[in-house]
Parts: structure tokens; C-alpha cells; sequence
């Protein structure tokens, strides 16, 4: 199974802005946050997601990403060999 992972943290370095120019801004906590940074969240708040798109004025997959397993890539290599 292919896993999702958080990519916030290279976002907001990658743009220049500040943990706390989030927290302040979004609503979240400073443990929150830091949280979603180091990619540690086992649920997420779709309610926190948003907001934090919403102040970074990006989409979900600028802060989200999908990484497929690698048996299941080698899985649909295999089908389109066959």
C-alpha cells in the first residue's frame, strides 16, 4: 500500500514563511503545526488542511503527496509487459 506524506514543511521553506506566520494565521497550534512539519500526523484535520491552503493561497498537492508502494508500481509494470 502506497502511503501519503506531508510535504508542508519543504512548502514553507521553499517560500519563505515562518512557522509562526502560520500559527498565527491559521488557527493551528505551534505543536500542531510542527507536527504536520515533520510529517508526523496519523489523521488529519481537514478543517487545519484548509486553512493552512487557504493562507498559502495553494492547492492540497502542494502540501500533500501520494508515494505508491513499490510492489504495486512493479505490479503495473508486470500487467504491461503481459
Amino acid at each position: 500500500m502506497g502511503k501519503i506524506v506531508i510535504t508542508l514543511e519543504q512548502y514553507r521553506e521553499e517560500h519563505g514563511i515562518s512557522k509562526y506566520k502560520i500559527i498565527k494565521n491559521c488557527g493551528v497550534s505551534a505543536t500542531q503545526l510542527n507536527s504536520y512539519c515533520k510529517n508526523q500526523i496519523t489523521r488529519v484535520d481537514l478543517p487545519v488542511l484548509a486553512r493552512i491552503c487557504d493562507y498559502l493561497q495553494c492547492g492540497i498537492d502542494n502540501i500533500l503527496e501520494y508515494i505508491p508502494d513499490e510492489l504495486e508500481i512493479e505490479k503495473d509494470y508486470d500487467r504491461e509487459i503481459e
